[in-house]
């Protein structure tokens, strides 16, 4: 799962802060992949390349793995998959809990299938980390409140400090960016919406939608529409680019707008204002709790209308605030707190994770 998207940055970010502790380390997954942590000497690599959550990981798990596996202290995972024939303890993590409470984005079998892991990964693991105080009362209200949940915060990536510390006099342009896919929760939707009218008031900005066009379902007409409407180069999908390149289209960026409905953590409007750039996002109680702090300008959940306001406000009429952000907010969330937390919760103390 290293190379997940948000749940491959928790994981990328925080194993290297881990591994510098006294504890051993068996890592699961792609030798090659993994093999960058094979000079550290506290880290074993094992192949596994059987994908999470499939039949083979719930009832075919090699039983030579599974022995190694249970060899260890404890069974940590950053997802809430588990393979069979662990009987060690368990510990994993669920990011957020997003089919119960929005059951429109799954079948009923599609989310009793996934409610059947989260329950399985409630029941089996000693402790469940997560992401945000939020993502923490949602595990509770549809799992219980008998297993202790940690909140382990996600981070921002040092390449975006890094980036930062480079950047000098960057000539802002007329775009938007938007990073996410196109899944409802994500808000892309209703940012058409808003686009579309702010389009109508003479709004010259264009909208960059980090992600790929060829993701659309058919199921998504309803927004290619939307876009086909706007014409021309008014709406661009990038595709699939680096973080180099999403670098550069953040911090040159006039605006990011995050439109979610629903989110575990989020973490592009602090990868936006860290590299100078205004965040407009959802007044959603998750962004609420994470960005309290930051200045970032909040809209109303999914209200078109107030979305396009704020855009005008910000954009048209000038009055995009300066993003100057203190140590304290730049180092308010980073990923050595988070393996720290980690570490203390596992109540490690020269053990085989």
């Amino acid at each position: 799962m290293i190379d997940a998207s948000g749940i491959g940055a928790y994981l990328r970010e925080s194993l290297p802060c881990l591994l510098q502790s006294s504890n051993n380390f068996l890592l699961l997954g792609n030798s090659q992949r993994l093999q960058c942590y094979s000079s550290n000497a506290n880290v074993k690599i094992i192949e596994c390349a059987i994908k999470p959550f499939s039949l083979k990981e719930l009832f075919f798990f090699p039983l030579k793995t599974a022995r190694q596996i249970n060899r260890a202290d404890l069974y940590f995972s950053p997802y809430f998959n588990i393979p069979r024939s662990v009987t060690i303890p368990i510990f994993t993590t669920i990011h957020d809990i997003i089919f119960p409470d929005m059951p429109e984005l799954t079948s009923k079998l599609g989310l009793a299938a996934r409610m059947w892991f989260y329950r399985r990964a409630y029941k089996k693991s000693k402790k469940i980390f997560t992401v945000s105080e939020f993502s923490k009362s949602r595990i509770q209200h549809h799992l219980g409140t008998e297993k202790p949940v940690i909140v382990t915060h996600s981070a921002i990536q040092p390449m975006f400090l890094a980036y930062r510390a480079n950047i000098k006099n960057i000539q802002k342009t007329q775009t938007i960016v938007f990073i996410g896919n196109i899944k409802k929760h994500k808000g892309l939707d209703l940012l058409l919406d808003a686009f579309s009218l702010a389009k109508k008031e003479e709004l010259p900005h264009r909208l960059v939608v980090i992600g790929a066009k060829e993701n659309f379902r058919t199921s998504d007409n309803t927004v290619l529409q939307k876009i086909k409407s706007l014409g021309g180069e008014t709406v661009t999908f990038t595709g699939f680019i680096s973080d180099e390149q999403i670098m550069e289209y953040l911090s040159k960026a006039a605006l990011l707008v995050q439109p979610s409905l629903y989110e575990g953590f989020c973490l592009p409007p602090l990868e936006a204002l860290v590299l100078g750039t205004p965040a407009l996002i959802s007044n959603i109680p998750v962004l609420k709790e994470i960005y309290s702090d930051y200045p970032v300008t909040f809209f109303k959940s999914g209200d078109s209308s107030d979305l396009k306001e704020k855009l005008m406000e910000l954009l048209f009429n000038k009055k995009t605030p300066s993003i100057v952000l203190s140590d304290d907010l730049l180092l308010k969330y980073t990923f050595n707190k988070t393996a720290e937390m980690i570490l203390r919760e596992l109540s490690l103390n020269g053990n085989t994770i």
